[in-house]
């Protein structure tokens, strides 16, 4: 197993470095002055000539990259025009909140899109079944701005115990200065007004990110275990009679388990940079609507940053994917060293 980590570590890592110049050249190449966005119309000519002296926007471009690269490699990702504080510092700041809410979403998908696919999978064509796959349908085709502002109005006019924007209540005086997760550092506070405060205001913009997701890995499971089931050693098992509950959780489901789970790693990587809409619906400050805020004002250093910690949770969930897949299915570790 260490070998083949190892080995699907160095490939990312090179994955990670090219996707860095990637950025970095199409940064430089959108129309428009950075430093001219950064001052404003009413600055001056020679405002403006400064700026770009002190960003260094004037140097040749392999001398930038190499900049921005030996900058990158000692974890400084510059300095944020529309902060005018370094971008690492910002990224770490909304970080937390969104990683807090990507989290919660994903606990969500689990808890219901693998059980609800499994039961499709158990009681195929009948009302269950139906029922399940006009759920999954409607939440894959509903996007998740539409279900946010939807759940949003129901909170304000019928269900006043869910807070529609925020990630804590003004009136609860509480710094979450340990993890920045708000349940996290509530807990290990024994603030547990905080942990309940916190839980309500994630359930409804975690719901409306959750919706597609469990859509999707619902119907993927559901295949799945319809295809595990028409197996062979699923049938002797049967035949020796194994419960039919061993079954279906033993030995379908860690089989069929592949697909869902290679979903779902890649839904969490994804959720970090595409939860920007919701997390504006809801005022949620986290990363994703800092990234917004600095595409509009093409704050370049802070873009190239937001890009890179979106890929870098990338590269990270496909290599925990490919550890887990590991683990549930050693065929896939061995598949991979062959093809070496």
């Amino acid at each position: 197993m260490l070998p083949y980590l190892l080995r699907r570590a160095a490939s990312l890592m090179l994955v990670l470095f090219g996707l860095a110049i990637l950025i970095f050249v199409i940064a430089r190449i959108v129309p428009g002055d950075p430093a001219r966005i950064a001052l404003g119309p009413l600055a001056t000519d020679q405002q403006v000539v400064e700026l770009r002296a002190e960003m260094g926007l004037d140097d040749p471009f392999l001398v930038q990259l190499w900049t921005y690269l030996s900058g990158l490699a000692q974890g400084d990702l510059g300095k944020s025009l529309l902060t005018s504080r370094p971008v690492i510092d910002d990224i770490m700041a909304a970080l937390p909140a969104t990683f807090e809410l990507v989290l919660f979403t994903i606990v969500i998908q689990i808890a219901l899109s693998i059980p609800l696919g499994v039961l499709a999978a158990v009681y195929r064509n009948t009302w269950i079944d139906n029922v399940t796959r006009v759920m999954s349908l409607i939440g894959v085709v509903t996007p998740a701005f539409v279900l946010a502002i939807i759940l949003q109005l129901l909170a304000a006019y019928y269900f006043g115990f869910f807070p529609v924007t925020g990630r804590i209540d003004p009136g609860i005086a509480f710094e979450a200065d340990r993890t920045g997760l708000l349940i996290v550092d509530g807990m290990l506070a024994g603030r547990w007004d905080v942990v309940g405060d916190a839980i309500r205001h994630l359930i409804l913009p975690a719901v409306a990110l959750a919706a597609g997701g469990i859509g999707q890995v619902m119907r993927i499971t559901r295949a799945a275990m319809i295809e595990v089931a028409s197996r062979d050693f699923i049938e002797a098992s049967r035949a020796y009679g194994v419960p039919e509950r061993v079954v279906t959780f033993r030995y379908m489901l860690r089989v069929a388990a592949v697909a869902p789970l290679t979903i779902l790693g890649l839904e969490f990587a994804s959720l970090i940079g595409n939860a920007f809409i919701v997390e504006f619906v809801f005022s949620w400050p986290g990363i994703a609507s800092y990234g917004v805020r600095t595409i509009l004002q093409k704050d370049l250093n802070a873009v190239i940053g937001v890009v890179l910690i979106s890929g870098v949770f990338f590269v990270v969930a496909n290599l925990v994917i490919d550890i887990l897949l590991g683990i549930l299915d050693p065929r896939h570790r061995l598949r991979a060293k062959g093809s070496e």
